[in-house]
């Protein structure tokens, strides 16, 4: 990885905004800082990013499994064990209500689709199946499908060079699987996401390169000399030149940097979206970290074509109706401030949002007041994308338990996002090592109700 550290302020899970950055996921030599002042010398465009009209996806997963049963479909018709504390509120839609700790979604929820019908969950405590649309022993013997950032960055490659396709913001968790940052799978190092939150023993930081030197990609490539090049059978070489092309870009253009320094951003914005604090209930999970969102915006408008972000710990085995009043207020504020914003900037039609977690949650209240895990349904919510919105799609039973209407497998809504961003799932493979063709996902039809 690639490092560059700096000095600014800190983000709201403790790290400099401009602490480090990284690129790819190789060891290669010792550490030395190059500073962010030298880095931004080196710029020859300067400026703000403007808008750009590629198509991008912003993948929000609520780690631990939301309940979906005490948010998007209030089940006002079940007993009190399986009811639940929460009321259902009108939206801007005549006839569809949502749960009352989302006032600010239901105020526009005419940018917005609920699918409460989701079946097809592995069941795996992790953002693998939602970053992939895969379960993740699925493709094991030919290193695992890769996630829909990386597809995307073998299909498209990069809007700009200095900015990585794929990008995940999820902080480091002390469960790892809830910060997974969309796995490239067969596809290789080459197109791993790129992390700049997250630190490692991993890390490269160049090591008395002046910015002389970063002018001439030989000269850095001759300076990687413990690179070992027994790891060309694995296809790492690939990854490699990968790693390079991005680390040069990123050392030689100020465009990632800015995206992820918030003080550049409107004041106005930054509250709009608000901080998510104080944290509660996160234990060994994600913070709600509403500036996630903005950074996400941001780093989209700057050219990104897939940002992932872990909101909150909703793994809600105990008070489960306390975590969704602490957790749901403060999505309900970032996830209307980033459609609303994204519809602002122009950028809505072409930016799929799209906010789940890994299943639902048990119909039955526990003797905690919590719920466990439920896969057999599960929701999401979405916006963006071109998307035909202010619908709910499908309903459960009166329990919450099972789709009475309207089943939609999980990788049906992944198909429709890849839609979205202008890739025919129908038709678009990629070769797997053996070189034998492999499909995106396996149920390749879009939800027509959204396209």
């Amino acid at each position: 990885m690639l490092n560059i550290f700096g000095r600014s302020s800190r983000m709201c899970d403790g790290l400099s905004r401009r602490s480090f950055l990284q690129v790819g996921g190789f060891t290669f030599g010792s550490l030395a800082a190059l500073s962010l002042p030298e880095i931004l010398r080196a710029e020859s465009i300067s400026g703000h990013a403007k808008p750009n009209s590629h198509k991008a996806i912003i993948n929000i997963f609520l780690a631990g499994g939301p309940p979906h049963q005490d948010m998007w479909e209030i089940k006002t018709e079940a007993p009190k064990e399986i009811r639940g504390e929460f009321n259902p509120i009108s939206t801007s839609i005549p006839g569809l209500q949502i749960g009352e700790c989302f006032p600010k979604i239901a105020s526009m929820m005419d940018k917005f689709a609920v699918i409460r019908s989701i079946v097809g969950n592995s069941g795996g405590h992790d953002a693998y199946q939602c970053l992939s649309g895969w379960a993740r022993r699925d493709g094991a013997s030919i290193g695992g499908h890769p996630s829909m950032g990386s597809a995307l960055s073998k299909l498209y490659g990069p809007v700009h060079k200095a900015m990585p396709p794929h990008i995940a913001l999820a902080a480091k968790t002390s469960h790892t699987p809830w910060s997974e940052p969309g796995a490239p799978g067969f596809l290789g190092a080459a197109h791993q996401a790129f992390k700049p939150n997250n630190g490692g023993a991993e890390n490269l930081t160049l090591n008395g390169v002046t910015l002389e030197r970063l002018q001439n990609r030989k000269a850095l490539l001759s300076g990687l000399d413990q690179l070992k090049r027994d790891v060309d059978a694995t296809g790492m070489l690939e990854g490699v030149d990968a790693f390079t092309e991005a680390a040069f870009g990123v050392l030689t253009s100020s465009k990632l940097a800015e995206a992820l320094d918030l003080s550049k951003e409107d004041p106005e914005i930054v509250a709009r979206y608000g901080d998510g604090k104080p944290y509660k209930y996160q234990y060994d999970g994600a913070p709600t970290c509403n500036e996630h969102l903005l950074l996400a915006r941001r780093l989209v408008e700057a050219g990104a074509r897939s940002v992932s972000l872990s909101f909150g710990r909703w793994d809600s085995h105990g008070a489960n109706f306390d975590l969704v009043r602490h957790h749901g207020p403060r999505l309900d504020q970032a996830v209307s401030a980033l459609v609303q914003d994204l519809d602002e900037r122009g950028m809505l039609d072409n930016v799929s949002v799209v906010v789940w977690g890994e299943f639902g949650r048990t119909p039955r209240i526990n003797e905690g007041a919590g719920r466990d895990h439920w896969p057999r349904v599960n929701a999401a919510l979405l916006a963006g994308g071109g998307m035909k919105t202010g619908q709910a799609i499908g309903k459960t039973n009166r329990l919450g338990e099972y789709p009475v209407e309207r089943p939609v497998h999980i990788q049906n809504v992944i198909s429709t996002l890849y839609h979205n961003l202008g890739i025919d799932t129908m038709n678009t493979t990629i070769a797997d090592p053996t070189g034998r063709p492999q499909f995106l996902v396996d149920h390749r039809e879009t939800i027509p109700e959204l396209v």
